[in-house]
C-alpha cells in the first residue's frame, strides 16, 4: 500500500515538536526559578502567557487550566504544518484529511463542554428549538462548524501550494525566454525563481500560514467560550 507524501510531513511535524519539548524541558529543569528568564526560555514564556491569557478571556480562569494546553498544541502543529512547504516538504494542512480531524477534535470539546454546563437534556433539546420543525437546520447547524473550520484552513494552505506550484512555473519559463534571447533553447536552471519567489512566499508561507492558524485558534476558543456560562468564567 503506497504512503501519501502528507504522512511524511506530519511525522517530521511531530517530531520537530516532541524535539523542541524536550529541548525545552531540559532548559526548564536546570533553570534557577528565582533567576530571571532570557533567549528561548523567555520568548516560550512570553508566548504562552500570552495564550493563557486570550483562553481565559474566552473560556474563564477554570477552563483555561485544562483548555489552555490544547490550545497551545495546536497553534504550533497548525503554524508548523503550513510553513513546512518553505522547504519543499508537502504541509500537512494542506490535506483535508488532516484539517478535518482538528475541527472534529475543536468540535467534540465544544459539544463536552455543553454536555458539562447545560447537560444532556439541554443539548439534544436544542436540537427542536425553537419549534420542532426547525430540526433538520439545527443538526446541518450543530454539525457546520467542523465543515467551515476544516474546508476553510485546508482550502487556503492548498490554494497557497497551488499558487507557489505556479509561480515557479512561470519562473521556469521566464527563464527559458531569458536564455532563449541568446540562442540557448532553455535553461537548465530555473534562475528567476530565486528572485522572484522569496516575496510571495513571505505571503503564501509565513503571512498566510500564520493568519489560518490565528483564525483556526481564534474560532476554537469562541466555538468553546459560547458553551461556557458568564457566571463561570468571571469565577
Amino acid at each position: 500500500m503506497e504512503v501519501q507524501s502528507d504522512v511524511y510531513g506530519i511525522l517530521l511535524v511531530t517530531a520537530i515538536i516532541a524535539v523542541f519539548i524536550l529541548i525545552l524541558s531540559h532548559k526548564l529543569a536546570r533553570t534557577d526559578p528565582m533567576a530571571q528568564p532570557k533567549g528561548l526560555l523567555l520568548a516560550v514564556l512570553m508566548g504562552v502567557q500570552k495564550v493563557n491569557a486570550d483562553v481565559e478571556y474566552n473560556v474563564g480562569k477554570k477552563t483555561a487550566k485544562i483548555f489552555t494546553p490544547y490550545i497551545l498544541t495546536i497553534s504550533v502543529y497548525i503554524f508548523l504544518s503550513n510553513i513546512i512547504s518553505l522547504f519543499g516538504i508537502s504541509s500537512p494542512t494542506a490535506n483535508l484529511s488532516v484539517t478535518l480531524t482538528l475541527a472534529i477534535i475543536t468540535w467534540v470539546m465544544q459539544q463536552i463542554a455543553s454536555f458539562k454546563y447545560s447537560g444532556a437534556k439541554a443539548w439534544f433539546h436544542s436540537f427542536i428549538e425553537p419549534i420542532p420543525v426547525m430540526l433538520p437546520m439545527n443538526i446541518m447547524g450543530k454539525f457546520s462548524s467542523i465543515i467551515s473550520m476544516s474546508m476553510r484552513l485546508f482550502g487556503n494552505i492548498l490554494c497557497g501550494g497551488i499558487m507557489m506550484s505556479l509561480v515557479y512555473t512561470g519562473c521556469q519559463s521566464l527563464s527559458n525566454a531569458i536564455v532563449g534571447l541568446f540562442g540557448a533553447s532553455s535553461s537548465p536552471f530555473n534562475f528567476m525563481a530565486p528572485i522572484l519567489s522569496p516575496v510571495l512566499h513571505a505571503y503564501f508561507d509565513l503571512f498566510s500560514g500564520f493568519i489560518q492558524t490565528l483564525v483556526f485558534v481564534t474560532l476554537t476558543m469562541v466555538f468553546v467560550g459560547v458553551e461556557v456560562p458568564e457566571e463561570v468564567k468571571k469565577s
